[in-house]
């Protein structure tokens, strides 16, 4: 089951990098909800339900430049069931212009999970980013 949630993690990690919208809809619960703890901000959000979640991701998209990346790492289940778990992982964001590497941000992701019919997939996701506190 451990591996199953991970691979739930790295599957939204890939699918928003290249704006896979079929993948990141398999991934997120209809009533998916966000909030990010952004730096100068405070809390963000909460962005609910599936479709404008995606709506969010397409206009992140849309205003970034360079290739943008998520490297999610250290991954750890915290807390589990047969229906529900919490997986908590670093990210490492980075951006390749074609003339330089940056790191744009780092933070710390919890993933709410819930299990369906058919794979497990995110409930809520809350981003801290390391700066914002």
């Amino acid at each position: 089951m451990i591996a199953e949630l991970q691979q739930t993690v790295v599957d939204y990690a890939h699918a928003l990098d290249e704006l896979n919208v079929p993948e990141l809809e398999t991934v997120l619960t209809e009533d998916t909800v966000w909030t990010f703890t952004m730096p100068g901000q405070g809390m963000l959000g909460p962005v609910a339900g599936r479709a404008a979640v995606l709506d969010f991701i397409r206009d992140g998209h849309m205003a970034q430049t360079g290739r943008v990346r998520h490297h999610i790492g250290n991954v750890v289940v915290t807390a589990t069931d047969a229906a529900t778990a919490e997986v908590r992982a670093y990210l490492l964001q980075t951006r390749n212009t074609g003339e330089s590497i940056q790191m744009i941000s780092t933070g710390v992701y919890t993933f709410s999970l819930r299990r369906s019919d058919v794979r497990w997939r995110i409930a809520e996701l809350a981003l801290t980013l390391d700066n914002a506190l």
